[in-house]
This record gives C-alpha cells, sequence and structure tokens, in this order.
C-alpha cells in the first residue's frame, strides 16, 4: 500500500490526474492480525477533551488511501492541496469508471514486491475487521460487475471472429478498391 501511495502522490504532485478504483483490494504487507492491532491502536488517539475534534479516523478503504497519500503530499501548501484535489477515491468501480480501460502500477505489484510466504492482508478485510460495514454488499456488486464484464468480452470476441470471417469472404470483390486505397496510404 505504501508504494503505491508515494508513486500515485508523486503523479499528484506532478499533475496528473487520478483515480483510484477498487481500494479494498489493495494489499498490505504483515498478517492481518498484526495490521489490525496497529490500526486500533492508532483509532485510539484523539483528544481527550473534545473528541469530535482530534484526529479523524476513517474506517472505509477508499477513505484509509486517501489519507495515507495525503500524508505523502505537502496538503497544507496550495500546490499540495491542488494536488489533492486531483485524487478521486472509490471503492468497487463506479459507473463511469467500469468501462474505461484501468491501469496497475508495476513497482507496487505484491507478486513483484513481496516475498513468497510472506503474510499479507487486503485493505478492505482490514477495514472490516476496524468497522467498515459494506464489504458484503461491495462483493455482490463486484461480483456483478465482473460477469457483465466478461459477457461483454465474449460478444466482442465473437464480433471480431466475425469481421475477420467477413472479410476474407469479400476479399476478392474489394480487391481493386483495397488496392486504390493502399495507393492513398490506407
Amino acid at each position: 500500500m505504501g508504494r503505491l501511495a508515494s508513486v500515485v502522490a508523486k503523479e499528484l504532485l506532478n499533475g496528473q490526474r487520478i483515480v483510484l478504483v477498487r481500494t479494498e483490494g489493495i494489499n498490505i504487507s504483515g498478517s492481518l492480525f498484526r495490521n489490525k492491532m496497529l490500526t486500533e491502536h492508532k483509532y485510539r488517539k484523539r483528544m481527550a477533551t473534545n473528541p469530535k475534534k482530534g484526529p479523524v479516523h476513517y474506517k472505509t478503504p477508499s477513505r484509509m488511501a486517501w489519507k495515507m497519500i495525503r500524508g505523502m503530499t505537502p496538503h497544507m501548501t496550495a500546490r499540495g492541496s491542488n494536488a489533492m484535489d486531483k485524487l478521486s477515491v472509490f471503492e468497487g468501480c463506479p459507473h463511469p469508471y467500469d468501462k474505461v480501460k484501468k491501469q496497475v502500477i508495476p513497482s507496487a505489484l505484491r507478486v513483484t514486491r513481496l516475498k513468497p510466504g510472506r503474510k499479507f492482508c487486503t485493505l478492505g478485510d482490514l477495514a472490516a475487521s476496524v468497522g467498515w460495514k459494506h464489504q458484503d454488499l461491495l462483493n455482490r456488486l463486484e461480483a456483478k460487475r465482473t460477469t457483465a464484464g466478461s459477457a461483454y468480452y465474449t460478444t466482442k470476441k465473437e464480433l471480431a471472429i466475425l469481421k475477420t470471417k467477413a472479410e476474407a469472404n469479400t476479399a476478392a470483390e474489394l480487391k481493386d478498391v483495397n488496392a486504390k486505397l493502399a495507393q492513398y496510404g490506407y
């Protein structure tokens, strides 16, 4: 999670707009038990006279990731606050972003950075263990989204096969037209 947050913070400070989706799937090194103990220790810190004014502790995975990224930017300066305005963070994959091509950060992948056999947990499991109540709902919605996406992908593959067959069937008829288009660079 820290590697991801540092790369995102650097890109935000360089002026990029970044949208993080499916933050509940972010991996954290260390066992769930250890990370839960550390998080609960952090959550006990509050203002003695008025806890409302004290440090605000978020329980959703998106806000946990947002707060970690905020800690890596100079958010009290104008440059840092402008950078944080360019960040959007979501659990799951909401409507406009479910149809958009997504990218990963290779330098932050667990398979490249964590030694095999080491313990790790996800941010969603950690958030659920400290009070986030919507993990089951999000899992249902993500299952629905992935089935719809796989159905779309299979129809896309079938249409591509049909298109190549149609091009092969009409290649003899369109030989002259294709030659003429090739002269013009098409």
